[in-house]
């Protein structure tokens, strides 16, 4: 047995040798979802501002203007940053610290899921128990006066839950990423990081060199 797991552990080893698609198909995901995110604050910069500063209908944060400047920057920056693979473990960072505040401010009191799913779900609790019931509702109400058929020829009828799964998702993603940055070849970190390495290789060639 134990012969057998070490041919498999060395065989399994062989894909270290693409182990940098991992960390790029990461920061190809997380890009766009980050880039949609901080384009639309900009965008909308004042009811952005508004948002966050208004404790009735927004989230109710002291200084709105500094808190939707910098999470609107720091989520386009970010996904600029991640797309090319340029100072990754850094930009992980604040957007970490984006997913906490959302899932904090925003999600929270919503449960985990993101979309209402079975009343069955091990994460429902009352508020998706109620939207599935509704929308159960809707359902025979468009099936009975709506051509339902053609509704949900593109995908089926659903009601956002708005929990905080997807934003406790982009935070593991984001922590793998801090933990092993860009990955190799395909980023611009790896290729500073290889010419620091060689210019320092020169260097240390040159103090040890005879006079």
């Amino acid at each position: 047995m134990p012969a057998h797991y070490l041919r498999f552990y060395r065989w399994f080893n062989l894909t270290r040798h693409a182990d940098f698609l991992a960390p790029l198909l990461l920061r190809l995901y997380l890009a766009p979802i980050f880039w949609m995110a901080g384009s639309k604050k900009l965008a909308n910069m004042e009811s952005t501002i508004e948002w966050f500063g208004n404790s009735e209908w927004g989230l109710g944060l002291p200084f709105p203007v500094v808190l939707a400047w910098l999470a609107a920057l720091t989520e386009t920056v970010g996904a600029l940053l991640l797309l090319v693979g340029a100072a990754v473990r850094f930009i992980s960072l604040p957007l970490m610290v984006t997913m906490v505040v959302a899932s904090l401010t925003v999600h929270w009191q919503n449960g985990w899921l993101a979309i209402a799913e079975g009343t069955g779900s091990l994460f429902a609790n009352e508020r998706t128990i109620g939207a599935i019931e509704r929308l159960e509702r809707a359902r025979s109400l468009l099936q009975e006066h709506g051509n339902y058929t053609w509704l949900t020829e593109n995908g089926s009828l659903v009601i956002l839950n708005n929990g905080i799964e997807f934003a406790a998702t982009y935070f593991v993603m984001l922590l793998v990423l801090f933990f092993f940055g860009a990955g190799r070849w395909v980023s611009i970190d790896d290729w500073l990081a290889r010419r620091l390495l060689v210019a320092e290789e020169e260097r240390d060639k040159v103090h040890k060199s005879p006079p």
